[in-house]
């Protein structure tokens, strides 16, 4: 590429996770990255917070060639999305390609699943998800072709039910945009990693998801970062408006 267009990646707070490794695949390719992270949902999950993990990660893709901007934030909060985008265009410059791996993610079924985790799941999983799109919609002006919105999706809903539903209202959100932001050429696409293992798996979790999976393995965060890396090339244009499941066959 003559100059580095820029990637902004949400969810982005550990270096073990997904969005690290989508970010570290779209720099080696030429990529600079923006990326959002938020300590205080770390503080709330089993593994914890993963400390000097956004500086571990700008100096990764600072190593690739990717100038950086890390920037925290709060996606419960409806001003978040356009505050992440001042603060990514001001650090460097116009955004191109919106890949989505933030979320709210708090096990609970149909019974015991609280109104206040319910609401919060809707907000950072389906709220932000609409504002973000929107705030990319609003702010593009790349040519025509180049635009690109990602995001990533599950469908465990049972026993995980206000995680399920929230990215199931996701996938309509993201996917309404290959059509609604046609007009600026920008393609709009979800992905289903299946399962992987970022250190939230029990043993009887990961023996499960591999018997499950035809390739006897999990997936891994580079698996999920190739097909990124390969839909947001000039290659992967004439995918959109769809739902990919890059699992391994996992059933």
């Amino acid at each position: 590429m003559a100059t580095r267009p820029v990637a902004l990646i949400t969810g982005v707070g550990r270096t073990v996770g997904i969005g690290a490794g989508i970010a570290g695949r779209l720099a080696a390719s030429g990529w600079d990255i923006a990326f959002t992270f938020w300590t205080p949902y770390d503080q709330r999950m089993s593994w914890g917070v993963e400390a000097g993990a956004a500086d571990a990660i700008a100096a990764e893709l600072t190593a690739r060639g990717a100038a950086v901007a890390a920037i925290e934030a709060d996606l419960t909060d409806v001003t978040a999305p356009a505050t992440i985008y001042d603060r990514a265009e001001g650090r460097l410059g116009p955004v191109t390609a919106l890949v989505m791996c933030h979320c709210e993610s708090t096990d609970s079924g149909l019974l015991d699943t609280t109104v206040d985790s319910f609401d919060r799941h809707f907000a950072v999983n389906a709220r932000a998800t609409w504002l973000l799109i929107r705030e990319h919609g609003l702010r593009f002006r790349g040519a025509r072709g180049d635009g690109r919105i990602i995001a990533l999706t599950s469908d465990h809903t049972v026993g995980n039910l206000p995680y399920g539903a929230s990215k199931g209202a996701l996938d309509r959100i993201t996917l309404a945009a290959a059509h609604e932001l046609a007009h600026l050429g920008i393609s709009a696409n979800v992905i289903n990693p299946g399962p992987i293992d970022t250190g939230w798996m029990t043993g009887t979790i990961r023996a499960d998801g591999i018997r499950a999976t035809p390739l006897g393995r999990l997936g891994t965060p580079q698996d999920t970062a190739n097909l990124v890396d390969f839909l947001c090339s000039p290659q992967g244009e004439w995918i959109n408006g769809q739902l990919l499941f890059s699992n391994g066959g996992f059933a």
